[in-house]
């Protein structure tokens, strides 16, 4: 993924309102007037969340006649997750080298312990 692409969904997924658009995207395709429903905003506003969510590639709009159901496009949020993986990974690491620092001072602890 490129970083402006990756910042373009760090960006979107920046606002709680669009967090929660795409929380309720995930359980399937939805309308602006039912995605606008649980917040207390104007519909115009609910379409410019859309728009960026849109622009980042999160979220995809079709047309069925009148209706133009917006459904949630996963894969950037994949790149985000390989990205954070690479921080996950040296987390994981430190703590188990801590892990094993703690262990090995706790072995000394109870082995001058016993000499006493």
């Amino acid at each position: 993924m490129s970083p402006d692409r990756l910042s373009a969904t760090f960006s979107a997924l920046a606002d709680p309102t669009r967090r929660a658009i795409l929380a309720r995207l995930a359980a399937g395709e939805s309308s602006v007037n039912d995605l606008a429903r649980p917040f207390r905003m104007s519909l115009p506003a609910v379409s410019k969340h859309l728009k960026v969510l849109e622009r980042s590639g999160l979220v995809a709009r079709s047309r069925r006649a009148q209706w133009r159901p917006c459904r949630l496009q996963a894969s950037p949020l994949r790149d985000v997750s390989e990205w954070v993986g690479d921080y996950r990974r040296f987390w994981e690491e430190s703590f188990d080298r801590l892990e094993i620092y703690l262990k090995e001072l706790q072995r000394k602890e109870t082995n001058h312990g016993h000499k006493k």
